[in-house]
């Protein structure tokens, strides 16, 4: 299909698409998958229902950039954007060559499944999406976002994932759910049950709380066990690095048959 070409960054349609992009949380319907790399990956991941939320409904080129082998099977609509404009979409200080405008999907409401991580008020999306990166490394598919999580389809988030966003499942919840699974909140606390005592056995629910203050100003229900790792010589891990660990270890046990 034809391209249509944007050279000025106060073109009405281009306007009308960085505010699509730039809407956030439930509000987002529309995100953008930037490179060729991720736009790879998307692709590669559309067996999986991550990925499948994601409908491709718009491609962007760079002017000047060569075509894309993905474009002519998507059949899309396209815009080709200045340099000035794609650095402004993308938010990139060298511009891609491609963009990908995807359309998102509701999120699923099928029961909470063998193995869950939870993220509750992490606000960086870069770290949101290494928390998703980390989660999948070790057989995690499904990830529950708590009040105050950054959006997982900001496209700041999915670069931070490497791809790993297309193959988990996001949904957001206003409280911590329950059912007749283990939950556990990873938490340094002295009052803590130490990661070597904790049962990690799937149905598994793993939460990691805030980067800068993890559960402070949050009320754990009773069903919630805090649980610690044991580290020294720091104060504190990266909530990825700290939930990457746990996920390592639920793996091994699994591996073990504990």
């Amino acid at each position: 299909m034809g391209m249509h070409i944007i050279q000025s960054k106060s073109n009405e349609i281009f306007r009308a698409l960085l505010s699509e992009i730039h809407q956030a949380g439930a509000q987002r319907q529309k995100t953008l998958i930037i490179g060729d790399t991720l736009i790879q990956a998307w692709r590669q991941a559309q067996h999986h229902s991550g990925a499948q939320r994601l409908k491709a409904s718009q491609w962007i080129q760079l002017e000047g950039s060569t075509d894309h082998p993905l474009q002519s099977e998507l059949l899309l609509p396209g815009l080709c954007l200045s340099d000035a404009c794609m650095r402004e979409l993308t938010d990139m200080a060298t511009p891609p060559d491609h963009a990908l405008v995807v359309t998102l999907e509701p999120e699923s409401s099928e029961p909470l499944g063998p193995f869950v991580v939870g993220a509750w008020g992490i606000q960086d999306p870069g770290n949101l999406g290494a928390i998703s990166r980390s989660a999948l490394a070790f057989g995690c598919h499904e990830i529950i976002l708590g009040p105050g999580t950054a959006d997982p389809f900001s496209p700041k988030a999915i670069r931070g994932s490497m791809g790993a966003s297309f193959l988990i499942s996001f949904r957001r919840c206003a409280k911590v759910p329950q059912d007749s699974g283990v939950w556990i909140a990873l938490d340094g606390s002295p009052s803590a049950v130490p990661l070597g005592e904790a049962s990690l056995k799937k149905p598994l629910r793993l939460l990691v709380g805030n980067e800068g203050h993890g559960w402070q100003g949050v009320t754990l229900p009773p069903h919630v066990q805090r649980v610690s790792i044991p580290i020294q010589n720091v104060e504190s891990l990266n909530a990825a690095v700290a939930l990457g660990l746990v996920c390592f270890e639920v793996a091994r046990r699994e591996e073990d048959g504990r």
